[in-house]
């Protein structure tokens, strides 16, 4: 019979290329954001924050410019005034979609807190549904995007598409980046003005590349989840297409204000060194 330390070599060795496939994704994407850091040129000052409105908070647009680098995105929004995951994602679907458009999840239905947003579950309060946003939804097929149902699917109306990367509360694997990229690619090449969405909580830096990279127009998460490093206390991301992200930021503070304001407090150490 074994003895214990036996076991725990030979499972070790089993395990061992996973960890080093885990490390070298690890080691890219640290790269990755450490170019970033050089490229927008990060200094003692961008830690320091502001009060009040927020006007010139260079330190919060550093971190905005870092954000989009590493995601290797046109722009970026990334706020302590974001207070969730939810949130974000909220903020980027109200502010693409209006009265007769179509919301499009083609992962299935999102996370329980979004169903409320849509309109689905919940009194419908400032849902898309009480804004005259339609929804509509395509199952995976064997966990992976049915995209001959999703292009059939498509209407008139279809604005934008939501794809959900992680599993969620769900018992079905996450949707790789592969996966994404060929769903993208084929509803892009039919339907090019449609905005593709992907919701990337709990998906950063779990792959070399991001969706962004795959041709999705607009992402969000959470800083409370990877991006946070577990050193963030509050905060989201958006990314994308800068159009896109104007909007987003017009969204989370008001229409002619935007990006210029919104004071970053005291949360900017805690969310550079996280990242």
């Amino acid at each position: 019979m074994k003895n214990t330390k036996q076991l725990i070599a030979e499972t070790e060795a089993k395990l061992e290329p996973y960890f080093k496939k885990i490390e070298e994704i690890a080691y890219i994407n640290q790269e990755k954001v450490l170019d970033a850091f050089h490229a927008v040129k990060v200094a003692e000052s961008d830690l320091l924050g502001t009060t009040g409105y927020g006007y010139d908070d260079i330190g919060r647009d550093h971190l905005e410019a870092v954000y989009a680098h590493a995601f290797k995105a046109e722009d970026a929004l990334v706020r302590p005034q974001i207070i969730s995951g939810t949130h974000a994602i909220t903020i980027a679907l109200q502010s693409t979609l209006k009265y007769g458009d179509e919301l499009l999840y083609i992962t299935g239905d999102p996370y329980d807190t979004l169903l409320e947003v849509i309109g689905i579950n919940g009194n419908g309060i400032e849902s898309l549904k009480e804004h005259g946003v339609l929804y509509n939804k395509v199952d995976l097929k064997h966990g992976e995007i049915d995209i001959d149902k999703v292009l059939s699917k498509i209407s008139s109306q279809t604005k934008v598409i939501a794809i959900q990367r992680s599993k969620g509360y769900d018992q079905r694997p996450s949707i790789d980046l592969t996966n994404i990229e060929n769903a993208i690619q084929k509803i892009k090449a039919k339907y090019p003005e449609i905005i593709i969405f992907v919701d990337n909580c709990y998906g950063e830096f779990v792959e070399e590349r991001e969706p962004i990279e795959c041709g999705a127009d607009l992402m969000a998460g959470s800083l409370i989840k990877n991006p946070g490093g577990g050193l963030a206390k509050i905060g989201g991301y958006i990314v994308g297409n800068d159009t896109l992200v104007e909007r987003c930021g017009y969204r989370l503070t008001a229409p002619g204000i935007g990006k210029e304001a919104g004071a970053s407090l005291y949360s900017l150490q805690e969310m550079y060194q996280g990242f």
